[in-house]
């Protein structure tokens, strides 16, 4: 008798045919879907609101460069409001230029917020990385302090400050206006909450490597957040460069005046004059919309792209 062993081979599993309504429900409909990408209609709506929010931001702008453009006399003229009976003239600017020391001013802003913004952000972002990975004692204490100071108006500080001032004796210098504005808790906790976003891989192959945590900090991570870095750059850039009420408190001198500060000591015996303020206020924005068009990019970067998108 011949026996044969036959191996039994285990059934292939029966997959369950998936029911016509299923595989109905999965198809993607067309025509249903009015997402901004795929409606057309939805997509004319959208940029027309783009467009009446733009020139409504903009129309603002267009009327102070029309009336820095005019004559006192047409710019206080409420029938021909647009063109200007004796045509458009440069007297504002001139005007503004000779009755103060624009140049000084303009100078001293430039160096106050150069270094406010200098300082805010290495300080910042050293303290974003302190909180985003390093352990210490009081390390979760200290960060809701830092967040609680962001709620804290810098008008309430505005007399403490000044004392500070006074016993540190650097009152009525250029210390005095850039120490107290290099505090920014908001900048803290933006750069805490980018450096969460980056990989830890990156600082554990650096720690191989015999890296430390200034190592790391300087070489690793903040190559990484230059697109962050830049647009918290330009945003104390912005603040320190319009602040006019601590300047304006913490100094005396003529000399130390900033833009804003200098802009308002500029008065007149007849009264408001519409085109010389508003001739200032142009002058004194034309450098906030050069380092805005410069380093737009940036910001944009910065918002869009997280993690390695920075490198």
């Amino acid at each position: 008798m011949v026996s044969t062993d036959v191996t039994a081979r285990p059934a292939a599993p029966v997959l369950p045919r998936a029911s016509a309504a299923r595989r109905a429900a999965a198809r993607p409909r067309r025509g249903t879907n009015l997402t901004l990408g795929e409606s057309g209609l939805a997509r004319v709506l959208a940029l027309l609101a783009l467009a009446v929010s733009a020139v409504l931001w903009l129309l603002p702008l267009a009327w102070a460069l029309l009336t820095a453009f005019k004559s006192e006399q047409d710019a206080s003229d409420p029938v021909d409001w647009f063109w200007p009976k004796h045509g458009w003239t440069l007297d504002g600017f001139t005007t503004v230029v000779e009755r103060g020391a624009l140049p000084l001013w303009m100078l001293n802003s430039l160096l106050i917020a150069g270094a406010v913004t200098a300082v805010t952000v290495l300080v910042s972002a050293m303290a974003g990385y302190a909180f985003s990975r390093t352990l210490f004692a009081g390390r979760r204490g200290l960060f809701a302090l830092t967040v609680a100071a962001v709620l804290v108006p810098p008008q309430m500080l505005i007399v403490p400050w000044f004392q500070q001032m006074l016993t540190l004796g650097i009152a009525d210098t250029y210390a005095a206006v850039i120490l107290p504005q290099t505090v920014a808790p908001v900048m803290v906790f933006i750069l805490k909450k980018h450096f969460d976003s980056l990989p830890r891989e990156l600082e554990e192959a650096a720690r191989i490597d015999g890296a430390g945590h200034w190592r790391i900090f300087w070489s690793v991570l903040l190559p990484l957040s230059r697109p962050m870095l830049a647009a918290v750059a330009i945003f104390v850039f912005i603040g320190a460069w319009n602040n006019f009420l601590w300047p304006f408190v913490s100094t005396s001198d003529p000399a130390l005046m900033t833009l804003p500060v200098g802009i308002t000591s500029v008065k007149d015996a007849y009264g408001v004059q519409y085109a010389q303020t508003m001739a200032s206020a142009v002058l004194a924005a034309l450098p906030l919309v050069a380092v805005f068009v410069f380093f737009q990019r940036h910001i944009v970067k910065s918002v869009a792209t997280t993690g390695l998108g920075g490198q």
